[in-house]
């Protein structure tokens, strides 16, 4: 397979759905394009790929069953270049429904887009942490610890 060009899609198609999730009006369809065409189609592609590549179906896997309980395990998974393109279309995949939970959400409490945008930026980056900037951005709108970390 050749894993180089799937990386740079899936890649490329991601970030045209994040551009479009940060600076798109969040019209209905907007948001099911987002949701459909952009986590929907990236889970799709990880779904197709993930069995094959685990059962050596197809060539670029560490070889042999994959060892998710120990750190070397991981690291033989991920040094492969099948193993470092599905794991990037799964952080792809993730990180871009929880950009479209942080989006909608932080529409619902009324925070301008502009404020947005920066969080969005550190959800797709750096995951977690964009998550948790968010949290703590909606912790002061609220000022109730249940209401700022409980997804609605």
């Amino acid at each position: 397979m050749n894993w180089e060009l799937i990386f740079t899609i899936t890649n490329n198609w991601a970030l045209v759905m994040w551009l479009i999730l940060a600076f798109a009006p969040r019209r209905e369809i907007v948001m099911k394009g987002v949701f459909y065409g952009g986590v929907g189609l990236l889970s799709l592609t990880y779904a197709v790929i993930i069995i094959p590549l685990m059962t050596g179906m197809i060539g670029g896997g560490s070889g042999g069953s994959p060892d998710f309980t120990t750190l070397a395990g991981v690291q033989a998974l991920l040094s492969s270049d099948g193993g470092a393109t599905i794991g990037w279309i799964h952080y792809l995949a993730f990180d871009l429904f929880v950009g479209m939970w942080v989006a909608r959400n932080a529409d619902k409490y009324g925070f301008a887009r502009w404020l947005q945008v920066p969080i969005l930026f550190f959800v797709l980056m750096l995951g977690p942490l964009g998550l948790v900037l968010y949290l703590l951005l909606r912790f002061t709108r609220h000022n109730r610890v249940a209401d700022a970390v409980a997804p609605q």
